[in-house]
């Protein structure tokens, strides 16, 4: 994905802002202050919200002094940006780049493939993805951040969905593509962090991730689909 969340990332083993942006998380080998930071921002957020952590806690889980923190990232807000840019990375890898429907690929294995690889991304990154996405509502910067993710989901998909209903093989609930994307993307994060408004007080994700696929699936293809 190119140029995607506001601030996201090192490059090139230098300190990095959240008003930066890259088009990858690059890792240098013995490189492992960064490394530490990172992993010890992962490690609180399992213990407490992320705005209870502060440059010091996460400098002494990470086992580095705060010069060591300033060198590489200009605030936590920059490690959280770094790491939803190595969860880019993975949406990208397991979704094959955002790849178009082949012509082997039914409409509901494309939406599989989509909603599928997201739910296993954020599985392999919770509690963060469900930390950002509870703190968004009343932190700014976190919003700002996750914003910037979302808006780089959909314009990977707008493109496909748009190719699709210039050969007439897509049928969308609303002439609003990008409007719809939205408000799907918005559903699926929401869904996936475990929400309980969308997941239910027993959290069962494996059903909302195939109703999350049927959602998908009908929005887009309309009419045109069975199951």
């Amino acid at each position: 994905m190119s140029s995607f969340v506001s601030g996201i990332g090192v490059v090139h083993g230098e300190r990095v802002s959240v008003h930066q942006d890259t088009t990858e998380v690059p890792r240098r080998r013995g490189d492992r202050q960064r490394h530490a930071i990172v992993q010890a921002v992962r490690e609180l957020l399992e213990e407490k919200p992320f705005a209870e952590l502060s440059v010091s806690t996460i400098s002494d889980r990470a086992g580095v002094a705060r010069s060591g923190f300033y060198f590489y990232f200009d605030s936590k807000y920059a490690v959280l940006a770094q790491i939803l840019g190595e969860v880019a990375h993975e949406l990208e890898e397991l979704t094959h780049d955002f790849a178009p429907r082949g012509e082997d690929e039914t409409p509901a294995e494309f939406a599989k493939r989509m909603v599928g690889s997201a739910a296993l991304v954020y599985a392999h990154n919770d509690p963060v993805m469900s930390a950002c996405n509870m703190a968004r509502n009343t932190d700014a910067e976190i919003r700002e951040i996750l914003d910037g993710f979302t808006d780089a989901v959909i314009d990977q998909i707008v493109p496909i969905v748009e190719a699709e209903i210039r050969g007439h093989t897509a049928d969308p609930i609303t002439e609003d593509v990008r409007g719809l994307i939205r408000t799907l993307a918005a559903t699926t994060a929401s869904t996936l962090s475990g929400e309980s408004a969308f997941v239910g007080p027993d959290r069962e994700v494996n059903r909302a991730v195939q109703v999350l696929e049927k959602l998908w699936l009908h929005a887009l293809w309309g009419g045109q689909v069975g199951d």
